[in-house]
């Protein structure tokens, strides 16, 4: 849900820059590296992020009152079109705990930078990974493809869903390890996606 500039009372230095509209874009955040400390800034520059429940878990913890149970949940935010984040919240009521999970992704977000890498397409759009990339956490580890447009995504459910909240639509994937869990699983492709941003391809340069 986007804020009103008049509800919004920014907190860090980022926030009041951003209010202040010295900071116009979300990338502008990436490129100077500041911290999103206020999920506000998120919602003020990224008025059109959506967010998608992908696990719900039961955790108990025991204390001298008796056995504890809450719900944790686990949350991916993105504006489909290279803005991505994850996050996850613990609360006794689903209502809240998936307030503090989209929360929590707001604070970390990150950009995905998308391309047309595969031999076999020559679009040019940016429909794709621009080249191949991998990531890992936990067991698990996840190789992202390049793949021609019409593909699709050739994922698992889980990856399937933060590769379209990313904006990517075409890719081949490969894993290994436990996918099973899903933590691990979407935070390995959130970590692949993060690679786009780290190494250029001799056309960015052009």
């Amino acid at each position: 849900m986007s804020v009103s500039l008049e509800e919004w009372v920014p907190r860090t230095r980022v926030g009041r820059m951003v209010k202040e509209g010295k900071i116009k874009s979300i990338y502008e955040l990436f490129e100077k590296n500041l911290p999103i400390l206020e999920p506000e800034i998120v919602d003020y520059l990224v008025p059109d992020l959506k967010h998608e429940v992908l696990n719900v878990s039961l955790v108990q913890k025991v204390t001298d009152a008796g056995r504890i149970t809450r719900l944790r949940v686990l949350v991916v935010v993105g504006n489909m079109n290279g803005i991505v984040g994850l996050g996850m919240g613990k609360a006794k009521q689903m209502r809240f705990a998936i307030q503090k999970a989209v929360t929590n992704a707001k604070l970390n977000i990150v950009p995905v930078r998308r391309g047309c890498g595969s031999w076999e397409c020559t679009c040019g759009e940016p429909h794709s990974v621009p080249f191949t990339v991998r990531g890992k956490s936990g067991s698990v580890e996840v190789i992202l493809k390049p793949a021609p447009r019409g593909t699709g995504l050739v994922a698992g459910d889980v990856a399937k869903t933060v590769l379209k909240y990313a904006g990517i639509q075409d890719v081949w994937t490969h894993t290994e390890g436990e996918t099973r869990t899903t933590h691990n699983f979407a935070k390995a492709t959130l970590n692949a996606l993060k690679q786009t941003t780290k190494f250029y391809a001799p056309w960015d340069w052009v």
